[in-house]
């Protein structure tokens, strides 16, 4: 199986637990389901690697399997909010590609 490639816009939000720095994206539960399925060798807390794409920004990260969201979370770095000019609440259209597959 090759890489997946998935689009999808979903509402930029803070994580509670430490609101000074850690914002998010949720991928939605198609996609998610889509991920969950792919067979993976294990990695640290169950991560996937991606690249992503958010407007004119393209950057290596992990999506991470999320309890209370029951899929998986994109996190939404401060370099990347400020160059897009990303504000909370507000849809986040993000092209996201699985990369070591």
């Amino acid at each position: 199986m090759g890489a997946v490639q998935i689009e999808f816009a979903a509402p930029l939000w803070q994580w509670q637990a430490r609101t000074d720095s850690w914002w998010f994206v949720t991928v939605p539960p198609e996609q998610s389901d889509e991920l969950a399925d792919l067979p993976l060798p294990p990695r640290g807390f169950g991560s996937i690697r991606v690249r992503v794409t958010v407007g004119e920004t393209t950057w290596t990260t992990s999506v991470f399997p999320s309890d209370s969201d029951g899929g998986y979370v994109l996190p939404m770095k401060k370099k990347v909010r400020e160059a897009e000019g990303l504000v909370p609440a507000k849809p986040v259209r993000v092209a996201l590609e699985t990369i070591d597959v």
